[in-house]
């Protein structure tokens, strides 16, 4: 298997208050494990910024407006209850989605089998027209639309294992049938979306878990109804919204998974993958606030889409 990940020094430059969660740290911890030797096959670059104007592929124009007028100056301002920018915010925001486009464009020209993009801030909470949880633009929706209109991809499957609910991505595609939107996730938990009875048109698929929960229950929400659901829709490409905050280390919830089960689905979704969609797997950076848990789960997860 052929894996970039696109990387980029701005991702740094998005500046949080101190004790928040989403750090930069967490990129630096990645980076980190990125230089043992097992990843030197992996092909590293970095990242396009994106034309302001993607953002309008699963935002309206006047939501990208309002977030460019929310950018400050200088110093950090908080611009939604869990959401903080700084004067790179904005670029840093364009160039995870410039990279998550650049990515599809690579599994469609044949340069990678797949793509890890390893950028912040998050985008899954980011809803068509709301800032919400740490996220500015939702990069995966993005690239789903990206991917339709440039490459002419009939059914996208996007597939988020983050342990809190993607409501954004949801929000976006909750009565569009050509992207099939599956989510595990803590149940309740922030944002407070995500139950099994959400369904848009049949194309959303939640399998909640609860407190405490780990790897034999997770395992059992993905073969149960995810990776029917998959099958069924026979996706052409497969995005991932990459969460690694379910790791039983990770303070913001209390789902008890351990690096060998994201190491687990990502090769279930890359099953997928190369049985209906010519192996075409984009990766995203969403959660993941335990240096440690994250960068051992990351690292997992790009070993995987490296491996096959």
């Amino acid at each position: 298997m052929t894996t970039i990940l696109y990387e980029h020094p701005v991702f740094l430059e998005h500046h949080v208050p101190p004790g928040h969660p989403e750090r930069p740290d967490r990129l630096r911890a990645l980076n980190a494990l990125l230089e043992h030797e097992n990843f030197q096959p992996l092909q590293r670059r970095e990242a396009p910024i994106a034309n302001e104007d993607a953002v309008t592929l699963a935002h309206p124009e006047s939501y990208l407006l309002d977030v460019m007028h929310m950018m400050p100056e200088e110093g950090v301002r908080q611009i939604e209850a869990d959401t903080h920018a700084s004067p790179e915010s904005l670029k840093a925001a364009l160039t995870g989605i410039g990279g998550a486009m650049a990515g599809v464009d690579d599994v469609f020209a044949g340069k990678a089998d797949n793509v890890f993009v390893a950028s912040r801030p998050p985008g899954h909470h980011a809803e068509r027209d709301k800032v919400m949880g740490f996220c500015l633009f939702n990069n995966a929706a993005i690239a789903a639309r990206h991917a339709q209109k440039v490459h002419g991809v009939e059914r996208v499957a996007i597939i988020d294992f983050d342990v809190h609910h993607g409501n954004g991505t949801q929000d976006i595609f909750q009565s569009d049938g050509s992207v099939l939107y599956c989510s595990t996730h803590q149940m309740p938990l922030y944002p407070g979306t995500g139950a099994k009875d959400e369904t848009g048109v049949g194309n959303i698929v939640n399998a909640p878990l609860h407190a405490n929960d780990g790897s034999a229950d997770f395992r059992d929400a993905v073969r149960s109804r995810i990776m029917p659901a998959l099958h069924n829709f026979r996706p052409d490409l497969v995005i991932i919204s990459a969460g690694f905050d379910a790791h039983h280390r990770d303070p913001l919830a209390q789902i008890n998974l351990v690096g060998e089960d994201f190491d687990w689905v990502t090769g279930q979704l890359m099953d997928v993958a190369g049985k209906y969609a010519g192996n075409r797997v984009v990766s995203i950076l969403e959660g993941g606030y335990d240096l440690e848990g994250l960068a051992e789960s990351a690292g997992l997860h790009i070993c995987r889409l490296m491996k096959g």
